[in-house]
């Protein structure tokens, strides 16, 4: 039985979505890891130690979640890790195509971990990293869709820009 999930993305930073799709993640397995893929191809407003910083500090309080950090091939962590399922979070049908294009390619890396998509609670089917960021470096309040850790860091990083 399927007991270890794998909750992967570049967090940067970790919104009121993300948290929405971990908590609704550990209703079906028994625990999450939350893992920041290192991408080279991208360059994060946030480095990856303050993205694990908030990522811990948001999900302190919430049992049999674990944060870390991977790069390489995301099948080949998840078999490192003894998880047997990979958890992706979707907010809008444009979305799926990326996503099941995705999905397909780590299923023909390894069948064994299967791909389970959730939709975003509405309440956050607006949101995505992006989004804030831009909100927040112009000044937009966006407290309500981030950890309070991330609206402070996001203040932060912002007035260091000014």
């Amino acid at each position: 039985m399927c007991k270890i999930a794998i909750y992967p993305g570049t967090f940067d930073p970790v919104t009121n979505g993300h948290i929405d799709i971990i908590q609704r993640a550990l209703t079906i397995f028994d625990k999450v890891i939350v893992a920041i893929a290192v991408n080279p191809g991208k360059e994060p407003l946030f480095t990856l130690e303050e993205r694990l910083m908030m990522l811990r500090e948001t999900v302190k309080d919430i049992p049999n979640v674990e944060v870390d950090n991977f790069d390489g091939l995301l099948v080949e962590y998840a078999k490192k890790r003894d998880a047997c399922a990979i958890v992706r979070g979707l907010r809008a049908v444009s979305e799926f195509e990326y996503e099941l294009q995705m999905a397909l390619m780590n299923r023909k890396l390894d069948r064994e971990i299967q791909t389970f998509f959730l939709m975003t609670g509405l309440r956050w089917i607006f949101t995505s990293s992006s989004i804030i960021k831009e909100a927040a470096q112009f000044g937009g309040d966006v407290e309500e869709m981030v950890p309070e850790i991330v609206n402070q860091k996001l203040k932060a990083k912002f007035a260091e820009k000014i």
